[in-house]
């Protein structure tokens, strides 16, 4: 086997073992009992589990980052309904990362770097989507100067532990259970919208 293709299946078979033991449940053990090798050999391609979790971290990002430009430069309702089915998609398929979400950004300084660079990019992504629903008459105007700001972090936090309220409440994330928080998530643009705006707001979500 290529090494390429071993560290493919490194990285599907830690991202398995964490989505379902969860991340202190498994180690670079765990992860070489399950393929049938060596841990001296799992090693030679990653050092450490942390190197192994970095790596998952940044797949999640770039699959974001896919889906997000799927609509990039389309400023609607019906874009921000897609970008949002994507990423409770991508959130679905690397959900031990939100499940372990504050034990991750404690104990890796690299990941809670990038989040925070990322973070604050998709700030500004968001506020410059806001300004222009603003514009076309779908979101209503601020009320206070901070009103957007605010709705950003709520987004950030609802999709950021969703998956975790959802774990404490239902023993397996399935299709409804996700549905459910894509839609909680989606109803909190709904009390910003315009009559026009919540008007296709309704269309849509159905």
């Amino acid at each position: 086997m290529s090494k390429v293709r071993t560290k493919t299946k490194i990285l599907t078979t830690s991202l398995h073992l964490f989505n379902e033991k969860g991340l202190s449940q498994v180690t670079l053990r765990t992860i070489a009992s399950e393929m049938n090798i060596s841990q001296g050999n799992l090693n030679y391609h990653y050092k450490k589990r942390d190197d192994i979790i970095e790596a998952l971290y940044l797949e999640l990002v770039e699959k974001i980052n896919a889906s997000i430009s799927e609509c990039e430069d389309s400023y609607t309702l019906e874009s921000f309904f897609m970008v949002m089915n994507g990423i409770m998609e991508n959130f679905n398929e690397y959900r031990f990362f939100l499940l372990d979400f504050v034990h991750i950004m404690r104990d890796h300084k690299t990941i809670r770097e990038h989040y925070a660079l990322l973070t604050s990019e998709r700030k500004k992504q968001m506020l410059a989507f806001f300004q222009e629903l603003n514009r076309t008459g779908i979101m209503r105007n601020r009320e206070f100067d901070e009103e957007h700001e605010f709705l950003f972090i709520r987004l950030q936090i609802l999709t950021d532990f969703c998956f975790s309220n959802a774990s404490i409440s239902n023993r397996e994330i399935d299709f409804d259970v996700k549905e459910k928080y894509k839609n909680i998530i989606l109803h909190e643009l709904y009390p910003y919208l315009t009559t026009k705006g919540a008007k296709e707001f309704d269309l849509l979500i159905r």
